[in-house]
C-alpha cells in the first residue's frame, strides 16, 4: 500500500469505532454553509469598497489614498482571514472575532467621510476597532478568553472606547459635523479622548504582559506557526500603545512623522490575519505529510519524534498506558500526569478496544487542528499496535522454540525410559525365560518333576512379560482410547488412588488427538494427585462449549502446584500449546489444586 493510501486509511480510521482518539468536549459554533459564507465575503469586499470610497470623497485627509488602502486592507485581511478560518474550522470561534474586527475597521474608516452621518458613525467606532483586535490577539487559538485577567482588560477596552467615546461626542467634541453633540464642552471633551487614548495604550501593554507571561508559563516550545503569529501580535500591539501614547501626550512632533507612524500600525495590524493564514496553510501541508509519516515509521522505530514532527510540535511527549499500575510513564519509564487542557499543553487519548493506549501530550493550539491531530493519533494507534503485536510474536517464537526443545529432549527421555524398561523388564525375563526352557528340554526326560516346575516358572515369568509390555505400549499409546474417550477416563479415575468422581459432557466427535492430549492432561494430573496434594477426594470434569473442548481437574489436598518446579506439568503443558491451547494452574498453599486445560476441537 503507498504511503497515499495509508494517509487515506489513517483518515478514515481516526473516525471509527476501532481506533478511538480523545474525545472533545468543548461547545462548538455551528459550521456556516456556503451561502452564508458568500455573503460574509461579499460584504467584506463591499464594506472595503466604501472604506476606500469614504476616504477618497472626503476631505479630512491629506493622503486619502494610501489611508484609502490601509483601510480596506485591514477590512479585506480580517474578513476573508475569518471566513476562511470558519469554513476550515466551523468549531472555533476566533473566527466570526476576526469577522468582527474587519466590520469595526470599515466602521472606524467612516471618520473619514465628508458627509456628516457617516462621519458621525466612524467616529462613533473610530477606537472600538482596536479593542477588537486586542480582543483577538488575546482569544487566540479558540476564540475565548482564558482567564479574568484577559477579561477584564478586554471589558475596559470596550468601555473605554466605545462607551467613553459617546460621553466626549455628547459633550461636543469632534467638531461641527457631530451629529451625537448635547453640550459645549469641546475642552473637556478633548482632555477626555487624551485619557482614552491613554487608558488604550495601557490596554495595549497589558495584553503584551498577558501574552508574555503565557509563554514564560509554557515550558514547552512554541510551534512556528503559533510563533509568527504570536510574534505578529506583540508587534502590533508595541506599535498601537506606541501610537496612542503619542498622541495623548504629544511624543511626536509634526503631522507627517505621526502620519506615518499611523500608517505603519495600521499595515502592522494587518499582518496578524495574514500569520493566521499562513498557519492554516502550515496545518494542512501537515496534514498532506501523514503518508510521510507512515513511511518514516517504517524505517524508524523511534515513534515520539516521528510524531512530533508529522505534527510540527517539537515539544510533543507519548504518553504510554501501564494497565498494572493503572497510570501513565514517557519513553524513559518516568510517571506522568496528563494535562486538563486549560494550560498550554492539552493530551489527546488514543484508544483501542474501549481500552487506553497512549496518548499524545501536545501544544494545546493543535487543538484547533482536529483532522491533523486524529489522522496522526490514529497513526500512532495502529504503529504501536504493529509495535505490539510484533513483540507478542517474538515472545510466542521464543516460547515455541523453548517448547520444541522441551518436547525433543522428552521424547529423548521416553525413548531412553522405553529402552530401560524393556531391558531391564521384558528383556531380562525373556532371556531368563529362555534359559529355563533349555533346563526344562534337558530335564524332561531325566526328572519330568523338575521340569514341570521350570515350565510352570517359565509361564509365570511369559505373563509377567506380557503384562510388562501392555503397560509400557498403554504408555505409549493408551488402549483404552479405543473404546472412546469417556471410557478411558473413566478407567483413570478407577485405577487412582484417591476417590474420583468423573463427569463428561462432550457430545460429538473428537479430533484424535486432542483425545491423547486430554488423556495425557487426566493420566499426569491424577498421578499428581496420588505423589503430593495428599488429597481425599478429587474430581474430574469434560465439557464442550462452542469450539472449546474443557478438561479441568480439581482435588482437595495440599496446593501448592508450580508447573515450573518439574517437567510433568510442564510436558502436558507444551503438549496443550502445540494444539494452539492453553493450561492453567491454580494451586494455592492449603487451597487445593485445580488444573485447567483448553483446547479447540472445530
Amino acid at each position: 500500500m503507498s504511503a497515499a493510501a495509508l494517509a487515506s486509511e489513517t483518515f478514515r480510521l481516526a473516525g471509527s469505532d476501532a481506533i478511538r482518539v480523545g474525545a472533545r468536549t468543548r461547545r462548538t459554533l455551528a459550521a456556516p454553509g456556503h451561502p452564508v459564507l458568500a455573503l460574509v465575503t461579499l460584504a467584506g469586499a463591499s464594506a472595503a469598497a466604501a472604506s476606500v470610497a469614504a476616504a477618497l470623497t472626503g476631505d479630512r485627509l491629506g493622503a486619502p489614498g494610501v489611508q484609502a488602502a490601509l483601510m480596506a486592507w485591514i477590512t479585506l485581511a480580517y474578513v476573508l482571514s475569518g471566513a476562511v478560518a470558519w469554513s476550515r474550522r466551523p468549531g472555533n470561534a476566533l473566527a466570526p472575532l476576526m469577522i468582527a474586527a474587519g466590520f469595526g475597521m470599515f466602521l472606524s474608516s467612516l471618520s473619514t467621510a465628508g458627509p456628516a452621518a457617516p462621519y458621525t458613525v466612524g467616529i462613533a467606532f473610530d477606537l472600538l476597532a482596536a479593542v477588537l483586535f486586542v480582543h483577538v490577539f488575546l482569544a487566540f487559538p479558540d476564540g475565548r478568553l482564558a482567564g479574568t485577567p484577559e477579561r477584564a482588560l478586554v471589558a475596559a477596552g470596550y468601555v473605554t472606547a466605545f462607551g467613553l467615546q459617546l460621553v466626549g461626542m455628547a459633550l461636543g467634541g469632534f467638531g461641527p459635523d457631530n451629529l451625537l453633540a448635547v453640550a459645549g464642552a469641546a475642552q473637556a471633551a478633548s482632555t477626555l479622548l487624551h485619557v482614552q487614548l491613554l487608558l488604550l495604550s495601557a490596554l495595549a501593554l497589558g495584553a503584551i504582559a498577558v501574552l508574555t507571561v503565557r509563554r514564560r508559563d509554557s515550558d514547552r516550545q512554541m510551534r512556528p506557526s503559533v510563533a509568527l503569529l504570536v510574534h505578529s501580535f506583540v508587534i502590533a500591539l508595541l506599535m498601537l500603545a506606541f501610537l496612542y501614547s503619542s498622541a495623548a501626550l504629544g511624543l511626536v512632533s509634526g503631522q507627517p512623522v505621526f502620519e506615518t507612524i499611523r500608517r505603519a500600525t495600521l499595515f502592522a495590524i494587518g499582518l496578524a490575519p495574514v500569520a493566521f493564514l499562513l498557519g492554516l496553510l502550515d496545518a494542512r501541508l501537515a496534514r498532506s505529510a501523514v503518508g510521510d509519516l507512515f513511511v518514516e515509521l517504517r524505517r524508524s522505530a523511534d515513534l515520539g519524534p516521528a510524531l512530533a514532527r508529522a505534527l510540527r510540535d517539537s515539544s510533543l511527549t507519548l504518553a504510554h498506558w501501564v494497565p498494572e499500575h493503572e497510570g501513565w510513564i514517557d519513553d524513559d519509564g518516568r510517571p506522568l500526569e496528563l494535562p486538563d487542557g486549560t494550560g498550554p499543553t492539552a493530551a489527546t487519548l488514543v484508544e483501542r478496544d474501549g481500552r487506553p493506549v497512549a496518548a499524545l501530550v501536545h501544544d494545546a493550539s493543535l487543538r484547533e487542528e482536529p483532522e491533523l491531530l486524529d489522522a496522526v493519533a490514529a497513526a500512532a494507534a495502529i504503529a504501536l499496535e504493529n509495535a505490539q503485536l510484533h513483540a507478542e510474536s517474538e515472545t510466542r517464537l521464543a516460547e515455541l522454540q523453548a517448547s520444541r526443545q522441551r518436547i525433543v529432549a522428552a521424547g529423548d527421555a521416553e525413548r531412553r525410559r522405553i529402552e530401560r524398561d524393556l531391558h531391564d523388564g521384558a528383556q531380562q525375563r525373556l532371556v531368563a525365560l529362555a534359559l529355563q526352557l533349555r533346563l526344562a528340554q534337558v530335564q524332561i526326560r531325566r526328572d519330568p518333576t523338575v521340569a514341570e516346575e521350570l515350565v510352570t516358572s517359565a509361564t509365570d515369568q511369559l505373563t509377567q512379560s506380557l503384562q510388562e509390555l501392555r503397560e509400557l505400549a498403554r504408555g505409549i499409546h493408551p488402549a483404552a482410547l479405543e473404546y472412546g474417550l469417556r471410557s478411558a477416563l473413566e478407567s483413570v479415575a478407577s485405577r487412582a488412588t484417591v476417590p474420583t468422581r468423573v463427569t463428561y459432557d462432550v457430545p460429538g466427535y473428537l479430533p484424535r488427538p486432542v483425545e491423547l492430549a486430554l488423556y495425557f492432561v487426566a493420566c499426569e494430573a491424577l498421578a499428581n494427585v496420588a505423589k503430593y496434594a495428599r488429597a481425599t477426594a478429587a474430581s474430574l470434569r469434560v465439557w464442550r462449549s462452542d469450539t472449546i473442548v474443557v478438561i479441568e481437574i480439581a482435588d482437595d489436598g495440599v496446593g501448592g502446584a508450580d508447573a515450573s518446579a518439574g517437567s510433568g506439568l510442564r510436558g502436558l503443558a507444551d503438549r496443550v500449546e502445540v494444539l494452539d491451547g492453553a493450561m492453567s494452574i491454580v494451586s494455592p498453599p492449603g487451597g487445593g489444586t485445580v488444573i485447567r486445560a483448553e483446547l479447540p476441537c472445530a
